[in-house]
């Protein structure tokens, strides 16, 4: 449980490199009572943020995300507004900052935003009052998803602490392995990164030395509690930086075959979207070991349990 006497102390979620210890399991046991509502048969809201404002920016993509962070609003009793990107007065001009001062003039509580810029929930946090949530900034952070992908890990095995994971694939590009970094090590799981020398950076090894780096996928899947495999991100450039997709696959997909090298109760995650047939098959990814719509579910009484303590720093639990 959670302990009422410790205080959340951020009024912003800009990332997950400024959490404590501390920070992440409170942020964990919270979602635990949210699942709890979550699981309800009936009734699944509660009036945690009645009469709570919370603004969704979102100037790239997303299904999961937003749609988790919409269903987790309107559970804690949220009012919400969805802000368009393409039909604001962006798209004519108006610096991010002004959209920004204009929306504070309204007075929202909380704004969760997602952009292609990294820093961009920073420079938000300097002109707001506001809480802000980065709900991802370009290949720097996506913190949620690190969360959801914790409690989830936490839900499998019982424990953070000690855990084998390798981490599979691009991760130059991914903003999902740079906030799993951050929380896996802070939480004491061993974590290997993996993937073509191409798209595993070894200036990575500088900020998490405590990190084992591989080229070889084969090597490493034998001894690991969990696997999670990325998205190849074509649109940011991917391409360019493996010989051909043939190749990658060869070495890197994780398969049926590969599978068979892997302990019988590993899990397989993926933060989504999936390119299947290319990082991952089918068979995998629908197959008895996977926990990818595990942590799609996970999200909303993860997001629940961020909107809720930057609200409710004290974090008394929800009944």
């Amino acid at each position: 449980m959670t302990s009422d006497r410790y205080v959340f102390p951020h009024r912003h979620l800009l990332g997950i490199e400024p959490l404590s210890q501390q920070d992440i399991t409170m942020l964990l046991d919270q979602a635990r009572a949210f699942e709890e509502v979550c699981e309800r048969p009936e009734i699944k809201i509660v009036p945690a943020l009645r009469k709570r404002l919370i603004v969704n920016l979102f100037f790239e993509n997303s299904t999961r995300t937003r749609n988790s962070f919409e269903i987790a609003e309107k559970r804690l009793s949220a009012e919400i507004i969805n802000f368009d990107a393409d039909t604001s007065s962006l798209s004519k001009g108006e610096t991010l900052v002004d959209t920004a001062m204009n929306l504070e003039a309204m007075h929202p509580d909380l704004i969760v935003m997602r952009h292609s810029a990294p820093g961009a929930h920073a420079l938000l946090s300097r002109h707001m009052k506001a809480s802000i949530v980065n709900a991802g900034d370009g290949a720097h952070e996506h913190p949620t998803q690190a969360l959801l992908d914790a409690y989830t890990l936490r839900k499998r095995f019982g424990k953070l602490d000690g855990i084998k994971i390798a981490i599979v694939g691009d991760i130059r590009h991914s903003r999902v392995v740079r906030s799993n970094l951050w929380l896996l090590t802070k939480m004491g799981a061993k974590v290997t990164l993996v993937g073509p020398p191409t798209l595993l950076p070894l200036e990575m090894k500088a900020t998490w030395p405590m990190v084992d780096f591989s080229y070889t996928l084969d090597d490493v899947l034998p001894e690991q509690d969990a696997i999670m495999m990325l998205r190849a991100q074509f649109e940011r450039g991917t391409g360019a930086f493996i010989p051909g997709q043939g190749e990658y696959i060869k070495h890197y997909q994780l398969n049926a075959a590969r599978m068979k090298r892997a302990r019988k109760d590993v899990a397989v995650m993926h933060p989504g979207p999936m390119n299947r047939g290319f990082e991952i098959t089918s068979e995998v990814a629908d197959g008895p070991n996977n926990v990818i719509l595990d942590q799609v579910t996970n999200g909303v009484p993860v997001r629940m349990s961020v909107l809720y303590l930057l609200c409710n720093p004290h974090g008394e639990q929800v009944p």
